[in-house]
């Protein structure tokens, strides 16, 4: 998920907390980062399926290929960087922008991360609702339509605002700041998780039913449903500053790796397959269906997937 990545250090970085200050700069003095070494990878497992399908094959290949052993750490996006950064995780795999945590555990002084470079997927983020509420209510996939119509996805979780379906409430967004800055009747409202949110859309698409929400790419069921993103003003460095005021759209994304560094200087055979991956959105569709539309455990999906594509990865082998 880097110039096009979310850009939140500016805002961010004043909430990180004193304590994970100190767990970093604790750590690189008592030399923790040694401590933590093990022969076991630990993958950290954020939580989206399309991050749970990159840590499937790449856990997959890694025991089944190359003889090794994975853990896979489940924790938000913010507690997989303080992992990251006091060794008890190897890798993350999937960032979506912590720009300020890069800064910050990547510190010349007491540097405890390196920037693994693109893993090939191209990330984005917006507001999306189902085309038969454009077919409906034309122009309504614009920021200027939109509040205009705010009123129709009102509910009874809402009252007399409308609702903004999101996902995980530790997932990365600005969208308080959009309807902040647009003046729009709208509420945010939390299902939980992105499983959770996605039965909620679901639940709606399936009775015809206005709903505005959250969502993103890559994600396997934007080929399930049909789905309009939209239109905000285009995003511009720094347009975000101010959380509570955003007038534009998120960023493009290039999504990239981010390692421990003492597992990426002991360069073992799983961290050159790790450094070596790159996948398309495409191929992380095909997996995270799997998982979630197909009910495979992980290491069901990722075998079916490997099988099916050994041109793809084993150029990732070392």
């Amino acid at each position: 998920m880097i110039d096009q990545r979310f850009r939140r250090a500016a805002t961010k970085a004043a909430a990180v907390s004193l304590t994970t200050l100190l767990a970093v700069s604790c750590g690189a003095a008592d030399g923790g980062d040694d401590e933590a070494d093990t022969d076991t990878v630990r993958i950290a497992l954020n939580g989206w399926v399309g991050y749970e399908a990159d840590a499937a094959v790449l856990s997959y290949l890694i025991e089944h290929e190359l003889g090794g052993k994975t853990e896979l750490v489940e924790e938000d996006e913010e507690s997989s960087w303080a992992s990251l950064g006091d060794g008890s995780v190897d890798v993350i795999l999937e960032n979506w922008g912590h720009e300020d945590l890069m800064e910050l555990y990547s510190a010349e002084e007491s540097q405890r991360v390196v920037d693994g470079g693109p893993n090939g997927n191209s990330g984005s983020i917006g507001w999306y609702i189902p085309q038969y509420v454009v077919d409906k209510y034309p122009g309504i996939d614009t920021y200027k339509g939109l509040k205009e119509n705010a009123d129709i996805f009102t509910g009874a979780q809402s009252g007399d605002m409308g609702r903004f379906l999101a996902a995980d409430p530790s997932f990365v967004t600005q969208d308080q700041g959009m309807i902040n800055h647009f003046d729009m009747d709208l509420e945010i409202s939390y299902a939980g998780s992105e499983e959770e949110q996605i039965a909620e859309v679901r639940k709606a698409y399936e009775k015809k039913e206005p709903v505005l929400f959250y969502f993103y790419e890559p994600q396997w069921i934007h080929e399930e449903l049909d789905l309009v993103k939209v239109d905000f003003p285009d995003y511009v460095p720094m347009c975000e500053i101010d959380p509570e005021d955003i007038g534009c759209d998120y960023p493009e994304y290039e999504l990239n790796k981010v390692f421990r560094k003492g597992f990426a200087d002991e360069g073992s055979e799983a961290y050159q397959l790790i450094d070596n991956w790159t996948w398309t959105n495409e191929d992380q569709n095909d997996v995270a269906r799997l998982i979630a539309e197909k009910g495979m455990d992980r290491e069901e999906a990722a075998k079916t997937w490997v099988e099916e594509n050994p041109d793809t990865w084993k150029k990732w082998m070392p």
